[in-house]
């Protein structure tokens, strides 16, 4: 997406080249990609990654935005939407997702950030209805999803690891009843330890 959202606290932009030394130390934390992989990412899947959504951001496709926080410009980690190609009983779909270094959880952001994200699907692209999904053990970011008005729709697995995953879902008539005609993204929302959503 090449659109920039801005929120109280997050500036989510496009991906530049210039974000992989920074991609790389915050992918390399293991409680980042905890789910799925239990572990971080070496610098050559970080950069794998990075093509990915530059590639993508190229051919017009969703694509996750980089997430700033705003005052110290500090690359923190991704959130936005994206096409979840890893589960193809649900498509077609677009998923809102996050995935945030740990020094950024507990303080609301991924709620920020995924309010943010809804708000954009729903009022500049038109989407009828979002998912967003994730492991049952990472009830982190089905708080976050709650939040946000998502609504479990089904328990499924992964069509490739095996692993248990919750879909949520949350439809535009549904966000606009949330939000009473206003926008949310830049609001604040309760803090949560906010883990990742996606298991791409």
């Amino acid at each position: 997406m090449d659109s920039v959202v801005e929120t109280d606290r997050l500036r989510l932009r496009p991906w530049v080249p210039g974000d992989l030394a920074q991609l790389c130390r915050i992918f390399a934390e293991p409680e980042v990609w905890r789910f799925p992989f239990g572990r971080g990412f070496d610098d050559q899947e970080t950069a794998a990654f990075l093509c990915r959504q530059l590639d993508q951001q190229e051919e017009g496709r969703p694509t996750v935005w980089a997430a700033e926080l705003r005052q110290e410009h500090r690359l923190i980690g991704y959130a936005g939407l994206s096409v979840p190609e890893f589960l193809p009983e649900i498509l077609p779909a677009v998923e809102v997702g996050w995935r945030l270094h740990p020094d950024c959880w507990g303080r609301g952001l991924a709620t920020e950030a995924g309010g943010a994200s809804l708000e954009h699907g729903f009022a500049t692209f038109g989407l009828e209805e979002i998912v967003s999904i994730y492991q049952p053990d990472n009830a982190a970011s089905g708080r976050v999803m709650e939040k946000l008005g998502m609504h479990f729709e089904r328990a499924t697995v992964h069509p490739r690891s095996g692993l248990a995953l919750s879909v949520y879902r949350i439809t535009r008539r549904q966000w606009g009843r949330r939000t009473d005609g206003r926008r949310a993204g830049p609001r604040h929302y309760g803090d949560e330890p906010c883990g990742p959503s996606s298991n791409a």
